[in-house]
């Protein structure tokens, strides 16, 4: 644990605060390749860090050096429990403030507090905003969960990585993830091949996300056993999907007919898991989101949750944020 120390002003009126690191090699870890680390909490909270021997000197406003001590904090912990720091680890701390406690994703039913973290066989998923980590516990909490919001906000990222969790520890069996076939703009049905030849470019996005969570040769195999299943959302009619996870991605895009049909195939022991965008229709003029028309008529359900993201919540690159909020402001003028 690193120690910090407050040195009084000097004559010129600034302030610098230092923490004093026990183990150096820890130490150039949290600095990262090139200082990177440092330099990104420097842009972001507004400070200048400078590394001296096993100590880093932090200067700036009182507010923006206790927040870096804060965040360098928890990075070195975090090193010191045998984790390792990456990039998106340092924008978690920064946006989360640095001072939460880890609790497991299994206790998620019970803690109100504490870091939520999601296993999966490949790499260890946490949430890196407030409205993430937030939605994850509903994930886990209730057995049919909304999440809406913009682009790169993690929502189906989440909701896959919770699916891959649960069926590795046994709460459910198999994994079920759709999404509408609709065409984003581009005629897709003269491309080569059979039917999955066809549909698997609009399903590419799940086939991503589960090679994030599982090993090649172990995805491969669950889906030759059918115990991950990946499909268009009109293959969903007739079934009832007992002890699976279920997954409906783009659901902006479903008719409030497929909506009906996808929700009432939720069967014993399953959840399921409906994300969208209410920005990127690309149905038809005049067809009613199926997204839009479950939010209206299921807000007030028991058991059911809405998790509501916003551009602040981008984990994507920044000018993803930005462009989104430009549009969003373009679009409150119209």
């Amino acid at each position: 644990m690193p120690t910090s120390v407050l040195t009084p002003p000097d004559a010129t009126g600034s302030q610098e605060t230092f923490l004093e690191f026990p183990d150096n090699r820890l130490l150039i870890d949290l600095c990262g390749e090139h200082d990177r680390n440092l330099a990104d909490i420097e842009q972001k909270v507004g400070v200048q860090i400078l590394r001296r021997g096993n100590q880093l000197a932090i200067y700036g406003a009182d507010d923006a050096r206790a927040e870096a001590v804060q965040v360098l904090q928890a990075l070195y912990d975090r090193l010191e429990a045998g984790r390792d720091v990456e990039p998106a680890d340092v924008d978690r701390e920064l946006r989360m403030g640095g001072n939460e406690e880890t609790e497991p994703a299994e206790q998620l039913e019970m803690f109100t507090g504490g870091r939520v973290e999601i296993k999966t066989r490949k790499k260890t998923i946490e949430p890196r905003t407030d409205a993430q980590k937030e939605y994850v516990r509903n994930l886990y909490r209730t057995e049919m969960a909304f999440g809406i919001g913009p682009a790169g906000t993690g929502k189906t990222y989440l909701a896959v990585a919770v699916g891959v969790s649960m069926l590795v520890g046994g709460q459910v069996d198999r994994i079920i993830l759709s999404r509408p076939a609709v065409e984003a703009g581009e005629k897709l049905g003269y491309l080569p091949g059979d039917m999955k030849d066809k549909v698997d470019p609009y399903m590419q996005p799940l086939y991503d996300a589960l090679n994030d969570f599982l090993p090649g040769k172990q995805l491969q195999k669950l889906m030759e056993e059918k115990r991950i299943e990946i499909a268009p959302l009109a293959f969903m009619r007739g079934r009832t999907l007992s002890r699976a996870f279920v997954v409906l991605d783009e659901a902006q895009n479903a008719t409030a007919m497929q909506m009906k049909m996808f929700l009432t195939r939720l069967g014993e022991g399953s959840r399921m898991v409906i994300t969208g965008d209410r920005s990127q229709v690309d149905l038809p003029r005049g067809v009613q989101s199926g997204l839009r028309d479950a939010e209206n008529l299921l807000k007030r359900i028991k058991g059911i949750s809405f998790s509501y993201f916003t551009a602040q919540d981008v984990v994507r690159h920044p000018l993803v944020a930005a462009i989104i909020e430009a549009y969003e402001a373009e679009e409150a003028k119209a």
